[in-house]
């Protein structure tokens, strides 16, 4: 294996350790106000069936429209339920170790 080789298969480890993180609370995608449209939810929690493809111009189920953008984009920002947030509470936590 090359160093090309190692270092996707690295950054994909990294991507699916990012992933896992997710609790699946919903708060990113307006479940705690005006959810998006494609925002749904089973026994396990909320999920995205368009999570693949996600990013981009979208509407709310009031019809709003809004840009999904990637969650760690927003981490400095707080809406609606953003303290269940798990990446939310890593990225808090990580913060306040580094001081």
């Amino acid at each position: 294996m090359d160093t090309q080789e190692k270092y996707t298969q690295y950054l994909e480890k990294k991507e699916q350790e990012w992933e896992n993180r997710c609790i699946r609370c919903g708060a990113c995608c307006g479940a705690y106000e005006d959810p998006c449209e494609h925002l749904r939810k089973d026994e396990q929690g909320y999920y995205c069936p368009i999570y693949k493809d996600r990013f981009g111009l979208r509407k709310t189920v009031n019809g709003e429209e809004f840009y999904c953008v990637p969650v760690k984009e927003i981490l400095s920002e707080s809406w609606p339920g953003s303290y269940r947030c798990a990446y939310k509470k890593k990225a808090h936590y990580y913060a306040r170790s580094r001081k």
